[in-house]
């Protein structure tokens, strides 16, 4: 798979999510400091990674789930980075997200490695968007190209209602 930042080619670490697998096991951390296990986490979900929300793509890319996430009830959408807990829950009260629960993977970065989103160059996670059925298995895979790209909102949205 390659990926890039402003061209730049980076190297992920960890192996990608395919289609049909269960997410492999990972904790990540939440607002409260409490770890979350990744089989706890509540399915149909979209599962967002950014590399930053204080990032203009990453916000709005948060931002448009928000919405989203309101007008599709029954899924839940989480975003998540490596920005620690504080900074997500100081973002989040900011731009009024209420939709979308920010997960943190800056402890053990097991879920970056566990899905193959993890930036060896700058232990970022890559852009990436998963989602999962009811069952918790992958149902859909993508792993943006360029990391300053948005997603394709349209086929996410598409596959999504299909979950629902």
């Amino acid at each position: 798979m390659n990926i890039t930042f402003k061209g730049k080619p980076l190297t992920l670490l960890g192996t990608p999510l395919q289609v049909g697998e269960k997410l492999p096991p990972c904790t990540l951390t939440d607002s409260e400091l409490r770890p979350v296990r990744g089989e706890e986490l509540k399915s149909p979900a979209v599962l967002l990674t950014v590399p930053s929300l204080d990032t203009g793509v990453c916000d709005e890319e948060v931002r448009r789930f928000n919405e989203k996430a309101a007008a599709l009830p029954g899924a839940q959408v989480y975003a998540v980075s490596m920005d620690l807990p504080f900074a997500q829950a100081r973002w989040c009260a900011a731009a009024g997200i209420e939709q979308v629960q920010t997960l943190s993977d800056y402890r053990e970065r097991s879920f970056g490695k566990a899905s193959g989103t993890l930036i060896e160059e700058l232990m970022l996670l890559t852009r990436a968007v998963f989602l999962l059925d009811r069952e918790g298995k992958i149902a859909y895979t993508e792993y943006v190209p360029e990391v300053t790209d948005h997603p394709d909102y349209e086929r996410i949205y598409g596959e999504l209602e299909k979950l629902l």
